[in-house]
Parts: structure tokens; sequence; C-alpha cells
């Protein structure tokens, strides 16, 4: 259809909809915009000639429906149904001339825009276009999609729509059924206020959508059968599919790549907040979801899956059972720091160490400059220590290693839920296509073959790339994430040799106040420092993560997600937990002893652990890098940044677009302005990222830190508001994406689970003072108590044996010291094996081995356990699918039947027709053979017999 607008209308074609959703006609929906800058280039003027014109077509020419043109005047059309030429090469005063590289660039930008477009008109959708009346600037390009192409794509793309029959939902019985609707009712304050099915016992019948089967579906209205989500995917499956001749470019992506255009994307539904009264699901999610205000309702998922499709729904679902499952954690932990807390002051270990008439005297931390000191004056950080040092904790990391495998059980089965609800049950893998710079790839290596031409090759015989091709890449990914691995290795290193040449240098000092403090200090800045390094290489091993996978040249999109999942997941576990490892296993074990210390450079002892053990240091590492990581990287970061990367695109587009009198144009951003200022949707991957770091944290080194859940669980409520408010104020609508799983996530969540069993068996084992605990008390104690366990684990070092340099200088210590002490188990210096490791070194050794051995089977058997005992599948969703299956069938069976009936009725009426017409055809006869003696009733007896027929 081809619309003209006379002249005279000219004014009234820049008045866009009312709503912004619409084409100017106010009827057909904008599904999709495209969003282009343009830059008009003017011809050179013959001499003599009048006033130079600019070399374009005319501004009033606006693309409308689906292969028409708007004009300031109506054209005469040329023969054979072409439209006129755009371009007016025959008028005088005007010449050709040799385009600069920027405008020729240009030119075949528009070109390249004007062949897609219309290849969009001819797979029948429909666009609107802006016209471009300056020199320079930023359109739109509106599409819209009608029945036929939705219809015949929906169809294409197997989506499953609302068919006319209903089946009741088989309600829980019993106990169950009860406890439901208790729960029900006292949660009903915490529910969001958004519209509901209006019978939740009955569910609609879905079925993938075909035309030939329209008489199954419940089509009220054609124009709301599709909802705007569905639409805009259809779309975006064309202009995925649809190509141009120039760079044999396949698809939107191909033509956003190469700049031909700047953006696609799905209008949002109205504005979030405003004056005006219209509700929409926007607007809704914002009251409903988007707002702090409503931290503590529950997530209204289903009105997320609608807006934002199913990958995202499924996202939010997932992130809101992670939290749900963080508050018994969260209880748990509290109540065993609570333990801590209360047993302090009962704790015998840490009242030796701080009762100051056991006087034990400890060696000299550093040479030559640090003197011997007591033991205790570390008497705060041993209470501190048995917060979380203390049996509680085995009894807690046992129960995180079940936590975790219930919270993956109960995944599986909301997942299995929300797929049997949103009917993703059965679905296939939709075919991709290839990403562009894959296409981009493939071509110069068609280029490049020499061997094959264009006449001679075979088109049937696709070209695809090989691992010969892909082999610089690998390499490159290889050596540089080998690269980036011993990064961070070296920035832990580096933290080390901080922390071992600022104590050396602190305790130069003269100030007594700084000497006595020179482990917190070191400690503090370095746990700080080491956050800091955390963050900046976060940032730089996502980019790197990104950039290596593209140098791979994935295919698809899904395996590019894929590929880059695992290197950004690999990088950034290493480079936050690299230092929380060292802390917990490295730290301390390559001391040495006195008079045989390990040194680091020349002069540098290594680093020791606190007097009361390693595992509050590392309780002080995780909980400042956790903290740290939630509060400015997942929050600060997250807020941030997407403001000012649109308060920066606001800014260069106001720059860059010349200001020029425009009196056809519209006062009010649309819709589509208003969106593009947003900011563009990037994929879920940092969202999960984060979660899934912080899901290490709590559980890996559970069993240094019990609070980690309770710190986890308070910023995931701001998380869900946060990542709500992101999608639904901060970035353009995201196209909707049907997945019925959240993918490679779960493999890595089931494999961090598996991990923390090992390492948490090694913390309580290796780190904390747990096992040499219960050695003394069972197997050395001479009353079965915990009498004498400070002493026990303490070696005694002749200090005449010192080397010489490293005695004590102006040693101020009150006595005279013959002997030090040292935590370790050795032989005493009388002994004849002097400070070779004792007997006890070796049974303590093997005892922590065999917990390790035990604590691991047990825990791994107690989650094969719950694993076995809870099915993936709910029994009333199975057999609601098993229900579902019956249903469809009989609703088919029932319909053909119908149809048949239908079919036959018609036989039946077509033969009984032919049968009274033959009957009519003697009837006639006979009346007019006995014309003379009955004309009157003869022909009564026709018209009768005619109107039977």
């Amino acid at each position: 259809i081809n619309n003209y607008v006379e002249g005279t209308l000219a004014g009234e074609r820049d008045k866009a909809s009312p709503s912004g959703l619409h084409f100017r006609d106010s009827k057909r929906k904008v599904d999709y915009v495209l969003a282009y800058h343009y830059r008009r280039s003017l011809a050179r003027h013959a001499p003599g000639a009048a006033s130079p014109e600019p070399r374009r077509r005319s501004p009033s020419v606006e693309l409308v429906s689906n292969g028409g043109a708007r004009k300031g005047r109506a054209e005469p059309q040329q023969d054979h149904g072409q439209q006129a030429l755009p371009e007016w090469p025959g008028l005088p005063g005007l010449e050709l001339v040799e385009l600069s590289p920027l405008d020729a660039l240009e030119e075949e930008r528009r070109l390249q825009r004007e062949e897609y477009e219309r290849n969009l008109l001819e797979a029948g959708l429909e666009i609107e276009k802006d016209p471009e009346n300056k020199s320079q600037g930023l359109s739109f390009v509106r599409i819209h999609a009608p029945w036929q192409v939705l219809s015949r794509e929906a169809e294409l793309l197997k989506i499953k729509m609302p068919t006319k029959k209903m089946y009741e939902i088989t309600e829980e019985k019993g106990i169950l059924k009860t406890l439901n609707e208790i729960w029900c009712k006292l949660t009903e304050p915490l529910q969001p206020q958004v519209p509901q099915q209006e019978n939740t016992k009955m569910k609609t019948l879905s079925y993938p959508f075909s035309r030939e089967k329209i008489y199954l579906y419940n089509i009220k209205d054609k124009d709301t059968f599709f909802d705007n989500a569905t639409r805009s995917r259809i779309v975006r499956e064309i202009l995925k599919r649809t190509s141009t001749k120039a760079r044999s470019s396949m698809g939107i992506g191909t033509l956003i790549a190469n700049n031909v255009y700047d953006a696609a994307y799905p209008l949002h539904d109205g504005e979030y907040e405003g004056q005006n009264d219209d509700m929409n699901e926007r607007k809704l999610l914002y009251q409903e979801w988007a707002r702090y205000g409503v931290f503590y309702k529950f997530q209204p998922i289903d009105l997320i899956r609608k807006y934002f499709g199913e990958k995202i729904g499924l996202y939010f679902a997932w992130l809101g059972l992670y939290t749900e499952f963080l508050i018994p954690s969260s209880v748990v932990g509290i109540i065993v720091f609570l333990y801590g807390c209360i047993t302090i002051e009962s704790d015998i270990p840490s009242k030796e160490m701080c009762d100051q008439r056991n006087a034990f005297t400890m060696c000299p931390l550093c040479d030559k400059f640090c003197d011997y000191w007591n033991l205790s004056s570390a008497c705060a950080t041993a209470r501190a220590s048995h917060l979380f040092d203390n049996p509680a904790t085995v009894f807690f990391s046992i129960f995180m290693a079940l936590w975790a495998t219930m919270f993956l059980e109960q995944w599986k089965r909301l997942q299995m839920r929300l797929s049997y609800f949103w009917d993703l049950t059965g679905l296939e893998e939709e075919e991709e296509h290839p990403r562009p710079e894959y296409e981009t790839k493939l071509l110069q290596k068609k280029l490049k073959n020499k061997n094959i031409t264009t006449e001679n090759s075979n088109e049937n015989e696709k070209e695809k790339l090989t691992w010969s091709d892909r082999m610089p890449g690998y390499a490159a990914n290889f050596g540089l994430i080998l690269f980036m691995v011993m990064l961070a290795f070296s920035a832990v290193f580096g933290v080390i040799v901080y922390r071992i040449t600022t104590a050396a240098a602190l305790s130069f000092s003269t100030n007594e106040t700084t000497r006595a403090n020179v482990r917190v200090t070191v400690t503090a800045t370095a746990v700080l420092i080491n956050l800091v390094v955390v963050l900046i290489l976060d940032e730089i091993y996502g980019a790197v993560a990104k950039w290596l996978t593209e140098i791979e040249i994935p295919k698809t999109e899904k395996t590019f997600e894929e590929r880059l999942i695992l290197k950004a997941f690999l990088l950034k576990f290493v480079n936050s937990y690299a230092s929380i490892f060292y802390v917990a296993f490295f730290k301390g074990r390559f001391v040495g002893r006195p008079g045989r210390y390990v040194y680091v450079f020349e002069g540098y002892r290594m680093e020791e652990c606190a007097p009361g053990g390693c595992l509050m240091e590392l309780c002080i590492q995780l909980s400042i890098i956790m903290l740290g990581k939630q509060l400015i990287q997942n929050n600060l970061f997250e807020i941030g940044i997407p403001k000012l990367k649109k308060l920066f695109r606001k800014l260069k587009g106001e720059r860059t677009e010349v200001k020029e009198m425009d009196t056809n144009q519209s006062k009010d951003p649309q819709q589509w302005d208003l969106d593009y200022i947003l900011e563009p949707f990037t994929g879920l991957t940092p969202e999960y990222m984060e979660m899934i770091i912080q899901f290490g944290f709590v559980t890996l080194f559970v069993a240094s830190f019990p609070l980690a859940p309770v710190f986890a669980l308070l910023n995931n409520i701001i998380e869900v508001r946060l990542d709500a408010k992101k999608f639904v104020t901060e970035l353009r609508r995201p196209d909707t994406v049907r997945e019925k799983d959240i993918g490679i996530w779960y493999n890595i969540l089931s494999g961090i689970g598996k991990l923390s069993v090992i390492i948490n068996a090694f913390v309580i084992a290796v780190t904390s003072d747990f096992i040499p605990r219960l050695m003394y008390q069972y197997a050395y104690s001479q009353n079965g108590t915990m009498h004498g366990f400070i002493n026990h684990t303490l070696s005694y070092f002749n200090v005449s044996q010192l080397k010489a340099g490293t005695q004590p200088e102006n040693s101020l210590f009150a006595q005279e010291v013959s002997f030090c002490r040292f935590k370790d188990y050795r032989e005493p210096p009388w002994s004849p094996h002097q400070y070779e490791f004792s007997k006890q070194y070796w049974a303590v050794l093997s005892a922590r081995l065999a917990f390790v051995i035990l604590f691991q089977n047990l825990v791994m058997f107690l989650s094969v356990l719950v694993d076995w005992m809870i099915p993936d599948i709910p029994k009333d969703i199975s057999e609601q699918i098993k229900k579902e299956k019956t249903v469809l069938v009989d609703f088919f069976l029932k319909e053909e039947h119908e149809k048949l009936k239908l079919i036959e009725s018609f036989v039946a009426r077509d033969k009984q027709k032919r049968r009274s017409g033959t009957k009519s055809r003697r009837t006639r006869a006979a009346s007019f053979s006995q014309c003379h003696r009955s004309p009157k009733g003869s022909f009564t007896s026709f018209s009768s017999q005619h109107t039977v027929v």
C-alpha cells in the first residue's frame, strides 16, 4: 500500500501518537525501534546555476506501511510498478562529484539502511521513519508487525499460545493443604499488589501456535492475542535473519557492529512514574517491585517473566530463593557466634593465655630490633579467636554443606514448577543465528581462499571455521589466562612483602605504642590494600575475559556466553580467593624455627600467624573483602556507573546534534527517545557473577566466619531491589528469551558446593585449633580437661643458640632469659634430637588428615542422602504434566471429532441437495406434461419443491 500525504498535511505528519507507543495513526503498535545517526552531504554546484541544493532525498520523504512512501506532493510512478527515484540526477545545476571518505562511508551506510528496510517490508513488516530534516542528527525507524506476520512467525518459532481449553489443577490434600492455607494467610501482607489470575485453581492449556488449527486458540482480539514481549521477540527474529548484500551482512547484529544502526530495542510500556493515571506493566513493576520501600514484599515473578521474558524471570526467581534460604543460615550463624560469646569466659586456653602468672616468655618476632615478649600481651587476640574457633563452627560447617545441597535441590524443584506454569516443558532448542564477528571472519576466510571462486563454488556446501582458524585465539587464551592467574598470585605476594617489610619498619620505631600495635596496623592496612587490588583486577579481568572470548570467535551467542562465563569465573575466583587461601593454608606454615628461620629476600623473615592462630586473621580478611566487594562493587558501581553512562550519552547527543530550528519537531520526547537514552542491556552475566562469588564467600570459608550469611542476606535484600530498579528504570527493555533453566550457572553452583566441603574440612583441621585441642583433651591431658593446653603447644628454645646478629639489642625484658618459647611441636634443647618434630606433631598431623577424610565422606554422604530424599520434580507437578498431556490429547480428539462431524454434515447436506435437485427436475417434467389439466397446481408444486431445495 502506497500512502501519499498532501503537502498541506505536512504539519500533521510529525504529530506523534499520544501514548508514544503507536504509529502516527494511533492504531498500529510500535513493536521495535531502530535508531541511527545520519549526516547529510552537499553536492558542489555547477557554474552559473542557481543556489546549491542538497544532494539528497526530499526531507518530507517518509516510509510508512509496507512498501509505502509519503512525500510532500504526489509523484507519478514509473512504468512496471517501480517508484520514482529518490534522487534527481537530471536536474540542471547539479553535478556528481567525488565524495569525501566520510561522506562516502555515510552514503554507503544510507544505502545499506534503505536496502535493509526494503527487505523488512518484503518480509511483511510495516515501517515508519522520522524525516531527516537536519544536516545531521538522530533518527528512528519504528517497526510494526501485522497479524499475518505474527501468526506466521509464531508458527515457525513454535510459540506456545493459550487455547480455549482450561483444566483444573489438582490441589494438595490433607495436612499439606492446611499448612499451605495458613502460610498464605500469614504472608498475605507480603504479597505484591499485582493482578492475579481470576481462578488460580484452573490453568489454560497451551499449544504451539498453528494457523491451520487457529480455531483451537482463545483469540478475542488479534491486536492483543500476542503480548508486547512476544511481538518484540518475533520482530527481533525477523531482524536477525534479514540480510543485505552490502558486506554480506546477516541481520541487525552485523549492521549495528558496522555502525549502520546505533541501536535496536523494543519499547518500554510507557513511563514508570508520572502524574498520569494510566497504569502500565512497567509502572506496576516499579511500584510493587523496583522500590526500596517494598523490600519486605515477595517478588511478582509472573509479572517479571511476562514483561522481561523467561530468562530474566528465572534469574530473579533464583535470586529470591537464594535470599530466602539465607534466612535460616543467618539465624544459625548468629546462634553459633552467640555461643562463642557466651562460652568465652569459660574457655580455659584463652584464660591460660591471658593469665600473667603463667609468664610464657616468647621468642622475638623479628631479628635484632624485636625484644622478648610475654604471651599474655596477646590476650585480646586469643579471646577474639574463640568467637569463631569453637566446637560450634564444626557443626555449622556441616550444616552449611547440607544447606548448599538443599538449596540446589529446592531450586531444581522451583525451576520445574516455573517451567510447568510458564509452559516451558518440552521447550526445544531454538536455532541460533551466527554472531556478526563469526560471519565477518568467515567472509574473510572465503576471500582469502583462492581455490574457491564465485563461479565454481558449491553453494550447498557451507563453509565454517575450523580449529586451525581458531588456533591463534586458543593460544592467546591459554597464555593470557595463565598470565592473569600469575598476576593475581603476584598481587598476593606483593601484599605479603608489604606486610613483612612494614612490620620490620614499624619495629624500628621509637614510639612504644607503634611497636605494640604493629600486628594490628599491618593486618588492617594490608587487607585494605588487598581489597583495592581485588576490585581493580576484577574490572580488568572482566574486560580481558570478554576480549579473550571474542578472539575465539564462537559461532552463536549461547556458546559465546558460556565461554565468557567460564573464563570470567575462573579469573574472578582466583582474584577474590587467592589472598584468603594464602591466609588459611600457607601463612605461618613455612616460617622455620628460632635459629633457623626462613627468609624472604635478605633479612626479612616469613610472617607468622598471631598467637591465637591464623583463623582470626582469616576471618578479618574474609569479612573485609566480602563486605568491601558488596558495598563498593555490587552497590556503588551498579548505581553509579549506569547513571554516569546515561549522563554521558545524553551530553554526547546534545553536543553532536546541531542546534537547528525545526518547527515540525515534536516538543515532548516520545517513548523511543526516552528509551534510547537508557543503558543498553548487556546480559545477566555480571548479575549472576557477583551472586556466585558471594555464594562462595558464604559456603567455602564459613567455618572461619559464621556471620557471612548474615551480611550476604542484608546485601541481597538491597540487591534484589537494586537490580529491579536498574531493569525497570535504567536499562532499555531487553529482548525476551525463552529459557527453561539457568544453564551453566547451576553447574558452577554445584561445583562450589562440593568444593566447600573439602575447604571447610581443611580449615577446621589445619587452620583452627580444633584438632590439637581435641587431641590434648583425650590423649595428653592428665585429668581430661583443657588445663595445660597452652604449655603443651609451646616448644622451648635455648636463646644462646640464636644466630649472631639476630639477638635482641638493648633488651628491656624484666628478667634474664635463658629459654624462650615458640608455637610448634618440637623436641626441647635438652633432648638428643633437639628441635626436631616431636611425636605429638605427628600424632596431631595424622589426626588432622583423619578428620579431613572423615568429615568429607560424612558430609558427602549426607549430601547425597538429601539429594536422594528430595525429588527433582515435585510430585504434584509431575502429575499435572501427565494430566496436561492427557487433556491435550482429549481436547484435540474432541475438536477433530467436531470438525469431522461438521464436514460430514456439509457432505450430507450436499448429497441431499443433489437428490432434491434430481427429484425437483422430475416433478417439473411431470407438471409441464400435465399443464393443460392443472396449471395452477403444477406451478404451485414446482414452487414448493424449489423452496425445499
